[in-house]
Order: C-alpha cells, then structure tokens, then sequence
C-alpha cells in the first residue's frame, strides 16, 4: 500500500506519495520504529520538510526516508490485532502520516 495524494501547496500540484517500507524493534536504540519512504515533492517543499521534520531523516536523491521511533504503548504495530489487520494498519499510517506532512507543508 502507498499513500498518494494529489493536493494543491501554494499553486503547485503535489504528487506526494508515502510508503511504509520498514517497522519493527531496533536493539542497538531499545525502541520501536517506523520508517516512511517520501517522493513526489518539489524542490522547495523537499528542502522545506528536510528542515521541518523532527524525526531523523535521511536524503536520497530527492527521496526522503524518515525514521520515527516510538515507545511500546504508542507503537502502531504492537498489537495482536494490528498484526491480523496488517494491512490496514500500514495503510492508516501512512495516510496519517502523509496528513501530518501536508500540513508541515501548509505552515508559513
């Protein structure tokens, strides 16, 4: 699943597209991550979320993979029903996530 979303940032189409490519327990950090592959953005809405973004991220080419970690109790895949509805889950996060980056983007 890959959420796409076509919206309209200051006169400019965005094509931005979120996909959850990686999640699980990192035992070098004792905590739980998620991390979002993100394209589909303009020059200056790249170099606006780069900044903007509290999480770690890391830039290839124009692609932006971000890493949010999470504790146990707010990890969105820890659950036994998470794990039968797998598919959804990943999908509401990356919708919630494309939501919270569109209005990163709103803001000015």
């Amino acid at each position: 699943m890959v959420a796409i979303i076509n919206h309209k940032v200051r006169g400019e189409i965005l094509q931005l597209r979120v996909k959850i490519t990686d999640y699980g327990f990192s035992d070098s950090l004792k905590r739980y991550y998620v991390t979002y592959h993100i394209t589909g953005l303009g020059d200056e809405d790249f170099g606006k979320l780069t900044i903007r973004l509290e999480d770690p991220v890391m830039v290839k080419g124009n692609d932006i993979y971000l890493n949010v970690y999470f504790e146990e109790e707010y990890y969105p895949f820890g659950t036994i029903d998470s794990q039968n509805r797998l598919e959804d889950y990943l999908a509401r996060e990356e919708i919630e996530m494309t939501a919270y980056l569109l209005g990163l983007l709103e803001e000015d």
